[in-house]
Protein backbone atom coordinates (compact mmCIF):
# COMPACT_ATOMS: atom_id res chain seq x y z
CA UNK A 1 0.00 0.00 0.00
CA UNK A 2 1.29 3.35 -0.70
CA UNK A 3 1.92 6.07 1.73
CA UNK A 4 -0.73 8.42 -0.72
CA UNK A 5 -3.86 5.66 -0.14
CA UNK A 6 -2.97 5.68 3.87
CA UNK A 7 -6.40 6.36 5.88
CA UNK A 8 -5.98 8.06 9.28
CA UNK A 9 -7.18 4.79 10.85
CA UNK A 10 -4.40 2.79 9.84
CA UNK A 11 -2.11 4.73 11.89
CA UNK A 12 -2.87 2.87 15.16
CA UNK A 13 -0.94 -0.25 15.90
CA UNK A 14 -2.08 -3.76 17.03
CA UNK A 15 -1.59 -4.79 20.91
CA UNK A 16 1.16 -6.95 19.13
CA UNK A 17 2.99 -4.38 18.63
CA UNK A 18 2.30 -2.80 21.75
CA UNK A 19 3.39 -5.75 23.61
CA UNK A 20 6.93 -5.66 22.22
CA UNK A 21 7.19 -2.14 22.96
CA UNK A 22 9.78 -3.07 25.64
CA UNK A 23 12.78 -4.09 24.25
CA UNK A 24 15.88 -6.20 25.65
CA UNK A 25 18.92 -6.64 24.83
CA UNK A 26 20.28 -10.17 26.04
CA UNK A 27 23.29 -10.92 27.97
CA UNK A 28 24.19 -7.30 28.03
CA UNK A 29 26.48 -6.02 30.96
CA UNK A 30 25.82 -2.73 30.85
CA UNK A 31 21.95 -0.98 29.62
CA UNK A 32 20.89 2.72 29.45
CA UNK A 33 17.48 2.86 29.60
CA UNK A 34 15.28 5.27 27.69
CA UNK A 35 11.23 5.95 27.41
CA UNK A 36 8.63 6.16 24.53
CA UNK A 37 5.48 8.18 25.67
CA UNK A 38 4.00 7.42 21.91
CA UNK A 39 1.14 8.93 20.31
CA UNK A 40 0.09 6.13 18.23
CA UNK A 41 -4.05 6.93 18.31
CA UNK A 42 -6.10 9.41 18.03
CA UNK A 43 -6.10 12.59 15.56
CA UNK A 44 -2.64 12.95 16.15
CA UNK A 45 -1.52 9.50 15.42
CA UNK A 46 0.12 10.12 12.42
CA UNK A 47 2.75 12.10 13.92
CA UNK A 48 2.77 9.79 16.96
CA UNK A 49 3.70 6.51 14.60
CA UNK A 50 6.39 7.84 12.60
CA UNK A 51 8.10 10.17 14.76
CA UNK A 52 7.98 7.35 17.69
CA UNK A 53 8.36 4.57 15.33
CA UNK A 54 11.59 6.34 14.11
CA UNK A 55 12.77 6.32 17.36
CA UNK A 56 12.71 2.99 18.00
CA UNK A 57 14.01 2.16 14.82
CA UNK A 58 16.98 4.27 15.66
CA UNK A 59 17.50 2.52 19.13
CA UNK A 60 17.26 -1.23 17.34
CA UNK A 61 19.45 0.30 14.58
CA UNK A 62 22.32 1.13 17.68
CA UNK A 63 21.78 -2.10 19.63
CA UNK A 64 22.72 -4.27 16.34
CA UNK A 65 25.42 -2.19 15.90
CA UNK A 66 26.77 -2.58 19.40
CA UNK A 67 25.27 -0.06 21.12
CA UNK A 68 26.83 2.85 22.62
CA UNK A 69 30.65 1.96 23.68
CA UNK A 70 29.03 -1.86 24.38
CA UNK A 71 26.18 -0.36 26.60
CA UNK A 72 23.18 -1.64 24.73
CA UNK A 73 19.35 0.28 25.06
CA UNK A 74 16.63 -0.82 26.32
CA UNK A 75 13.28 0.87 25.99
CA UNK A 76 9.93 1.15 27.37
CA UNK A 77 6.85 2.24 25.59
CA UNK A 78 3.48 4.48 27.03
CA UNK A 79 1.11 5.83 24.98
CA UNK A 80 -0.71 9.33 26.09
CA UNK A 81 -2.89 9.77 22.69
CA UNK A 82 -1.10 13.02 22.58
CA UNK A 83 -3.26 14.03 25.73
CA UNK A 84 -1.33 16.02 28.75
CA UNK A 85 -3.32 14.28 31.87
CA UNK A 86 -2.22 10.94 29.91
CA UNK A 87 1.18 12.40 29.41
CA UNK A 88 2.11 13.29 32.92
CA UNK A 89 0.62 9.38 33.85
CA UNK A 90 3.15 8.02 31.23
CA UNK A 91 5.76 10.12 32.52
CA UNK A 92 5.33 9.01 36.31
CA UNK A 93 4.80 4.95 34.99
CA UNK A 94 8.20 5.37 32.71
CA UNK A 95 10.41 7.03 35.48
CA UNK A 96 11.94 3.99 36.58
CA UNK A 97 12.39 0.56 35.54
CA UNK A 98 14.91 -2.11 36.79
CA UNK A 99 16.03 0.43 39.18
CA UNK A 100 17.26 2.55 36.20
CA UNK A 101 15.94 6.37 35.61
CA UNK A 102 15.37 7.69 32.69
CA UNK A 103 17.88 10.16 31.09
CA UNK A 104 15.42 12.18 29.44
CA UNK A 105 12.16 12.88 28.48
CA UNK A 106 10.07 13.70 24.60
CA UNK A 107 6.70 14.23 24.78
CA UNK A 108 6.68 15.80 21.11
CA UNK A 109 3.98 18.50 21.70
CA UNK A 110 3.80 21.61 23.77
CA UNK A 111 0.98 20.44 26.07
CA UNK A 112 2.87 17.48 27.02
CA UNK A 113 5.86 19.66 27.43
CA UNK A 114 4.20 22.52 29.25
CA UNK A 115 2.88 19.49 31.85
CA UNK A 116 6.13 17.78 32.99
CA UNK A 117 8.73 20.47 32.48
CA UNK A 118 8.58 21.36 36.13
CA UNK A 119 9.33 17.86 37.37
CA UNK A 120 12.94 18.07 35.22
CA UNK A 121 14.91 19.67 37.95
CA UNK A 122 13.71 17.52 40.73
CA UNK A 123 13.61 14.40 38.82
CA UNK A 124 17.28 14.93 36.65
CA UNK A 125 15.64 14.10 33.88
CA UNK A 126 16.45 16.25 30.76
CA UNK A 127 13.45 17.29 28.39
CA UNK A 128 14.21 17.33 24.99
CA UNK A 129 11.71 19.50 23.25
CA UNK A 130 12.41 18.79 19.67
CA UNK A 131 11.39 21.69 17.58
CA UNK A 132 8.63 22.42 20.39
CA UNK A 133 7.64 22.93 23.62
CA UNK A 134 8.27 26.28 26.28
CA UNK A 135 10.46 28.56 23.79
CA UNK A 136 12.01 30.56 26.80
CA UNK A 137 13.47 27.47 28.23
CA UNK A 138 15.86 28.04 25.40
CA UNK A 139 17.85 30.13 28.28
CA UNK A 140 19.67 27.38 29.77
CA UNK A 141 20.64 29.52 32.93
CA UNK A 142 17.02 29.53 34.20
CA UNK A 143 15.80 26.36 32.47
CA UNK A 144 19.26 23.63 33.08
CA UNK A 145 17.04 20.99 32.36
CA UNK A 146 15.34 21.84 29.55
CA UNK A 147 16.78 21.62 25.58
CA UNK A 148 15.52 22.94 22.03
CA UNK A 149 18.09 20.85 19.35
CA UNK A 150 15.50 21.89 16.78
CA UNK A 151 15.41 25.41 17.08
CA UNK A 152 12.24 26.61 18.86
CA UNK A 153 8.50 28.70 17.79
CA UNK A 154 9.70 31.78 17.97
CA UNK A 155 12.49 31.30 15.39
CA UNK A 156 10.73 29.39 13.75
CA UNK A 157 7.54 32.27 13.26
CA UNK A 158 10.27 34.73 12.65
CA UNK A 159 11.49 32.74 9.67
CA UNK A 160 8.37 32.33 8.15
CA UNK A 161 7.93 36.48 8.42
CA UNK A 162 11.27 36.65 7.04
CA UNK A 163 9.94 35.00 4.00
CA UNK A 164 6.91 36.53 3.54
CA UNK A 165 9.09 39.88 3.10
CA UNK A 166 11.32 38.41 1.20
CA UNK A 167 8.16 37.38 -1.53
CA UNK A 168 6.95 41.32 -0.81
CA UNK A 169 10.34 42.55 -1.88
CA UNK A 170 11.92 43.59 1.36
CA UNK A 171 10.41 44.45 5.28
CA UNK A 172 9.69 47.89 4.57
CA UNK A 173 6.62 46.48 1.88
CA UNK A 174 5.48 44.69 5.04
CA UNK A 175 3.77 47.88 6.69
CA UNK A 176 0.00 47.86 6.14
CA UNK A 177 0.02 44.39 5.18
CA UNK A 178 -2.47 41.65 7.33
CA UNK A 179 -1.17 38.38 8.39
CA UNK A 180 -3.40 35.84 10.23
CA UNK A 181 -2.16 33.66 12.33
CA UNK A 182 -4.46 30.26 12.54
CA UNK A 183 -3.71 28.26 15.50
CA UNK A 184 -5.18 25.44 17.50
CA UNK A 185 -6.50 26.63 20.75
CA UNK A 186 -4.21 25.25 22.97
CA UNK A 187 -0.27 26.12 24.46
CA UNK A 188 1.22 24.61 21.08
CA UNK A 189 -0.92 26.65 19.08
CA UNK A 190 -0.26 30.19 21.10
CA UNK A 191 3.25 29.38 21.64
CA UNK A 192 4.80 31.69 18.83
CA UNK A 193 2.89 34.64 19.22
CA UNK A 194 5.09 36.76 21.87
CA UNK A 195 7.60 36.68 18.99
CA UNK A 196 4.91 37.10 16.19
CA UNK A 197 3.12 40.29 17.99
CA UNK A 198 6.42 41.90 17.91
CA UNK A 199 7.58 41.74 14.84
CA UNK A 200 4.10 42.81 13.62
CA UNK A 201 4.52 45.88 15.47
CA UNK A 202 7.98 46.63 14.73
CA UNK A 203 7.44 45.88 10.55
CA UNK A 204 3.70 47.65 10.69
CA UNK A 205 1.83 44.18 10.23
CA UNK A 206 -1.90 44.08 10.81
CA UNK A 207 -1.77 40.56 12.96
CA UNK A 208 -5.30 38.48 13.31
CA UNK A 209 -5.23 35.35 15.82
CA UNK A 210 -7.68 32.99 14.86
CA UNK A 211 -7.86 30.08 17.55
CA UNK A 212 -9.59 27.07 16.18
CA UNK A 213 -10.40 24.91 19.05
CA UNK A 214 -9.07 20.87 19.28
CA UNK A 215 -9.15 18.52 17.39
CA UNK A 216 -9.61 21.51 14.95
CA UNK A 217 -11.56 19.73 12.04
CA UNK A 218 -14.27 22.47 12.81
CA UNK A 219 -13.21 25.25 11.29
CA UNK A 220 -15.65 26.66 8.62
CA UNK A 221 -16.57 30.14 10.52
CA UNK A 222 -12.70 30.61 11.19
CA UNK A 223 -12.28 30.23 7.66
CA UNK A 224 -15.28 32.82 7.02
CA UNK A 225 -13.37 35.20 8.93
CA UNK A 226 -10.28 35.16 6.86
CA UNK A 227 -12.87 35.77 3.52
CA UNK A 228 -13.87 38.68 5.23
CA UNK A 229 -10.35 40.31 6.50
CA UNK A 230 -8.69 39.53 3.00
CA UNK A 231 -5.48 38.99 4.62
CA UNK A 232 -2.20 38.89 2.52
CA UNK A 233 -0.58 35.63 4.74
CA UNK A 234 -2.20 33.16 6.72
CA UNK A 235 0.18 31.23 9.24
CA UNK A 236 -1.53 28.05 9.98
CA UNK A 237 -0.12 26.45 13.42
CA UNK A 238 -2.13 23.40 13.04
CA UNK A 239 -1.55 19.75 14.85
CA UNK A 240 -2.71 16.02 13.04
CA UNK A 241 -3.73 15.53 9.54
CA UNK A 242 -6.92 16.01 10.25
CA UNK A 243 -6.87 19.36 11.32
CA UNK A 244 -3.99 20.29 8.69
CA UNK A 245 -6.17 18.85 5.65
CA UNK A 246 -9.13 20.47 6.76
CA UNK A 247 -7.26 23.86 6.56
CA UNK A 248 -6.42 23.25 2.80
CA UNK A 249 -9.38 22.58 1.55
CA UNK A 250 -11.42 24.98 3.56
CA UNK A 251 -8.78 27.89 2.11
CA UNK A 252 -9.39 26.14 -1.77
CA UNK A 253 -13.46 26.48 -1.12
CA UNK A 254 -13.16 30.41 -0.20
CA UNK A 255 -10.45 31.01 -3.04
CA UNK A 256 -7.76 31.80 -0.43
CA UNK A 257 -4.26 30.80 -2.46
CA UNK A 258 -2.08 27.83 -1.04
CA UNK A 259 0.57 29.90 -2.21
CA UNK A 260 0.23 32.23 0.69
CA UNK A 261 -0.56 29.54 3.49
CA UNK A 262 2.70 28.95 5.91
CA UNK A 263 2.30 25.58 7.65
CA UNK A 264 4.39 25.19 11.21
CA UNK A 265 6.65 22.10 11.28
CA UNK A 266 3.98 20.06 13.00
CA UNK A 267 1.56 20.22 9.43
CA UNK A 268 4.33 20.01 7.44
CA UNK A 269 4.29 16.43 6.94
CA UNK A 270 3.17 14.58 3.71
CA UNK A 271 0.30 12.81 6.06
CA UNK A 272 -0.92 15.71 6.54
CA UNK A 273 -1.23 17.00 2.95
CA UNK A 274 -2.16 14.04 1.30
CA UNK A 275 -5.80 14.28 2.62
CA UNK A 276 -6.44 17.79 1.20
CA UNK A 277 -6.23 16.26 -2.03
CA UNK A 278 -5.33 19.16 -5.15
CA UNK A 279 -6.03 21.69 -2.39
CA UNK A 280 -3.01 20.87 -1.08
CA UNK A 281 -1.10 22.05 -4.05
CA UNK A 282 0.95 25.43 -3.40
CA UNK A 283 1.12 25.01 0.54
CA UNK A 284 4.41 25.96 2.00
CA UNK A 285 5.42 24.35 5.02
CA UNK A 286 8.44 24.43 7.70
CA UNK A 287 11.05 21.91 8.17
CA UNK A 288 13.51 21.20 11.25
CA UNK A 289 14.32 18.27 9.28
CA UNK A 290 13.93 17.33 5.59
CA UNK A 291 12.93 14.19 4.10
CA UNK A 292 14.01 11.98 2.02
CA UNK A 293 16.24 8.35 1.79
CA UNK A 294 18.60 9.30 0.28
CA UNK A 295 20.68 10.40 3.28
CA UNK A 296 23.10 7.55 4.56
CA UNK A 297 21.68 6.47 8.48
CA UNK A 298 17.79 6.25 6.77
CA UNK A 299 19.50 3.79 3.99
CA UNK A 300 21.54 1.86 6.85
CA UNK A 301 18.36 1.59 8.63
CA UNK A 302 16.05 0.58 6.02
CA UNK A 303 18.73 -1.90 5.50
CA UNK A 304 19.50 -3.53 8.79
CA UNK A 305 16.84 -2.92 10.85
CA UNK A 306 13.83 -3.10 7.88
CA UNK A 307 15.95 -5.68 6.10
CA UNK A 308 15.71 -7.91 9.25
CA UNK A 309 12.00 -7.73 9.72
CA UNK A 310 12.62 -5.52 13.17
CA UNK A 311 11.28 -2.41 11.68
CA UNK A 312 8.76 -0.58 14.18
CA UNK A 313 6.27 0.73 11.28
CA UNK A 314 3.15 -0.91 10.03
CA UNK A 315 4.60 0.68 6.49
CA UNK A 316 7.48 0.84 5.92
CA UNK A 317 6.77 3.31 3.17
CA UNK A 318 7.02 5.80 5.73
CA UNK A 319 10.75 5.63 6.34
CA UNK A 320 12.42 8.75 5.19
CA UNK A 321 9.27 10.74 5.66
CA UNK A 322 8.89 14.00 7.35
CA UNK A 323 7.85 12.50 10.73
CA UNK A 324 9.79 10.22 10.71
CA UNK A 325 12.91 11.34 9.55
CA UNK A 326 12.26 13.87 12.42
CA UNK A 327 11.50 11.31 15.14
CA UNK A 328 15.02 9.83 13.52
CA UNK A 329 17.02 12.88 14.20
CA UNK A 330 15.39 13.81 17.77
CA UNK A 331 17.12 9.83 18.92
CA UNK A 332 20.22 10.76 17.09
CA UNK A 333 20.78 13.98 19.66
CA UNK A 334 19.66 11.45 22.77
CA UNK A 335 22.83 8.78 20.96
CA UNK A 336 25.07 11.81 21.10
CA UNK A 337 24.75 13.13 24.39
CA UNK A 338 25.08 9.70 25.70
CA UNK A 339 28.03 9.61 24.09
CA UNK A 340 29.32 13.12 25.16
CA UNK A 341 27.99 12.24 28.89
CA UNK A 342 30.52 8.79 28.79
CA UNK A 343 33.04 10.91 27.65
CA UNK A 344 32.75 13.56 30.17
CA UNK A 345 32.69 11.56 32.87
CA UNK A 346 35.17 9.05 32.30
CA UNK A 347 32.14 6.58 31.48
CA UNK A 348 32.95 5.31 28.56
CA UNK A 349 30.99 2.22 28.13
CA UNK A 350 28.59 2.13 31.38
CA UNK A 351 25.76 3.86 32.11
CA UNK A 352 25.23 7.21 32.95
CA UNK A 353 22.98 9.35 35.32
CA UNK A 354 20.35 12.15 34.81
CA UNK A 355 22.73 14.74 35.80
CA UNK A 356 25.70 13.53 33.50
CA UNK A 357 22.66 12.99 30.51
CA UNK A 358 22.34 16.51 30.66
CA UNK A 359 26.52 17.60 30.37
CA UNK A 360 26.32 15.38 27.40
CA UNK A 361 23.53 16.91 25.74
CA UNK A 362 25.21 20.69 26.70
CA UNK A 363 28.10 19.30 24.75
CA UNK A 364 26.42 18.80 21.75
CA UNK A 365 28.19 20.41 19.12
CA UNK A 366 26.84 19.09 15.75
CA UNK A 367 29.18 20.65 12.94
CA UNK A 368 28.60 19.65 9.46
CA UNK A 369 31.29 17.59 9.47
CA UNK A 370 29.84 15.63 12.14
CA UNK A 371 26.37 15.16 10.88
CA UNK A 372 27.91 13.77 7.63
CA UNK A 373 29.69 11.08 9.79
CA UNK A 374 26.53 10.41 11.44
CA UNK A 375 24.87 10.09 7.80
CA UNK A 376 22.56 12.74 8.66
CA UNK A 377 24.20 15.98 6.47
CA UNK A 378 22.09 18.33 5.10
CA UNK A 379 18.91 16.52 6.71
CA UNK A 380 19.22 18.80 9.45
CA UNK A 381 20.61 22.55 10.47
CA UNK A 382 24.19 22.37 12.25
CA UNK A 383 24.05 23.55 15.53
CA UNK A 384 26.54 23.69 19.19
CA UNK A 385 24.85 23.74 22.90
CA UNK A 386 26.09 25.26 25.51
CA UNK A 387 25.62 25.97 29.67
CA UNK A 388 23.51 28.92 28.29
CA UNK A 389 22.61 28.29 25.10
CA UNK A 390 19.70 25.68 25.16
CA UNK A 391 18.16 26.31 21.84
CA UNK A 392 19.32 24.63 18.73
CA UNK A 393 19.85 25.74 15.12
CA UNK A 394 17.12 28.50 14.93
CA UNK A 395 17.23 28.15 11.31
CA UNK A 396 14.85 26.15 9.09
CA UNK A 397 13.93 25.02 5.61
CA UNK A 398 10.82 26.54 3.62
CA UNK A 399 9.29 23.53 1.14
CA UNK A 400 6.52 23.65 -0.67
CA UNK A 401 3.91 20.90 -1.52
CA UNK A 402 3.71 20.00 -5.39
CA UNK A 403 0.85 17.50 -4.62
CA UNK A 404 3.33 14.30 -4.66
CA UNK A 405 6.11 15.75 -2.40
CA UNK A 406 7.98 18.50 -0.64
CA UNK A 407 9.98 20.75 -2.78
CA UNK A 408 12.83 22.65 -0.92
CA UNK A 409 12.52 26.33 -1.46
CA UNK A 410 15.05 27.63 0.82
CA UNK A 411 18.46 27.35 2.72
CA UNK A 412 18.25 26.60 6.15
CA UNK A 413 17.34 30.47 6.85
CA UNK A 414 17.45 32.18 10.75
CA UNK A 415 15.42 34.55 11.05
CA UNK A 416 16.07 38.45 10.12
CA UNK A 417 17.19 39.72 13.33
CA UNK A 418 18.15 36.61 15.77
CA UNK A 419 19.39 39.15 18.69
CA UNK A 420 16.20 40.35 18.75
CA UNK A 421 14.53 37.10 18.84
CA UNK A 422 17.33 35.95 21.62
CA UNK A 423 16.70 39.08 23.71
CA UNK A 424 12.99 37.99 24.05
CA UNK A 425 13.83 34.67 25.43
CA UNK A 426 16.25 36.42 28.20
CA UNK A 427 13.42 38.82 29.21
CA UNK A 428 10.75 35.89 29.18
CA UNK A 429 13.22 33.72 31.38
CA UNK A 430 14.23 36.52 33.41
CA UNK A 431 10.67 37.37 33.97
CA UNK A 432 9.73 33.94 34.61
CA UNK A 433 12.92 33.23 37.55
CA UNK A 434 11.90 36.66 39.16
CA UNK A 435 8.00 35.36 39.46
CA UNK A 436 9.31 32.10 40.66
CA UNK A 437 11.97 32.74 43.03
CA UNK A 438 14.53 30.96 40.49
CA UNK A 439 18.17 31.97 40.96
CA UNK A 440 19.68 31.85 37.66
CA UNK A 441 23.16 29.89 37.30
CA UNK A 442 26.10 31.26 35.81
CA UNK A 443 27.65 30.01 32.79
CA UNK A 444 31.36 30.00 32.00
Amino acid sequence: MSLKKISLGSFRVSAVLAALALAVPAAADETQYFPIPSSRVGPYSAMGTGYYGAQIDYLNYVNMNGGVNGVMLTWQECETEYNAAKTVECYQRLLEKDGQKIVVFDTLGTPGAYAVIDRMATDEVVLAQYGYGRTDAADGTVWPWVFNAAGHYWSQVAVQMRFMAEQEGGIENMRGKKVVHMHIDSAFGREPLPAMRAIAEQWGVTLVEIAVPPPGLEQQSQWLQVRRERPDWVTFWGAGSGMNSTGMTNAARIGFPRDRMIYVSFGAAEEDMYPAGDSSVGTYAMANALPGKEFPLVKAIEEQVYGAGEGNLADPNRVGTVYWNRGLAAAVMWIEALKNAQEIHGKVGQAVTGAEFRDGYEALNMTPERLEEIGIGGMVAPFALSCAEHAGPGRFAMMQWDGTKFVQVTDWNEPNDPAFIRQLIADSAAKYAAENGITPRTCP
